[in-house]
């Protein structure tokens, strides 16, 4: 079952990421879908918000993960776009950086750019699709990969 919203600006898909927040729970997996410039990375500020991490968050794009402790729960934040060469990215690619521990770790995961790893993410994981339209962005929660 998919979940739409529709938003006018930054601070409502901010505000869409935090609220998701609330019913956060470990082990949790969000992958999120979109072009670039789509509203990922503000999401997942705001869901970071919404965990109670004060951290500048930013996209890993350089970095490919970061991590937030101080929140309620840990936050593992992955950018997969640099290592993908618009393909699917190979097991080993992955678990030289961690990946998997992570995902199966104490926190929740965010992965921007998941589709280039969709074969290697568990069937549970929740796809959030994001899509430019009109200025503002719909979000669709729980989408298939």
């Amino acid at each position: 079952m998919s979940k739409i919203y529709e938003t006018k600006s930054a601070e409502e898909t901010f505000a869409i990421g935090s609220k998701l927040a609330d019913s956060a729970k470990a082990g949790d997996i969000l992958c999120l879908k979109g072009e670039l410039g789509a509203g990922k990375t503000v999401f997942a500020k705001g869901f970071s918000k919404g965990l109670g991490i004060s951290a500048h968050v930013t996209s890993p794009t350089f970095t490919l993960m970061q991590i937030y402790e101080e929140g309620r729960l840990p936050l593992y934040h992955f950018d997969l776009y640099r290592l993908s060469g618009d393909s699917q990215i190979e097991p080993n690619t992955l678990e030289d950086i961690g990946f998997f521990d992570y995902l199966y770790g104490e926190g929740v995961c965010i992965i921007e750019w998941a589709e280039y790893a969709r074969d290697l993410i568990p069937p549970e994981s929740t796809w959030i699709e994001i899509n430019p339209d009109k200025g503002g962005r719909i979000i669709k929660i729980g989408c298939l990969k």
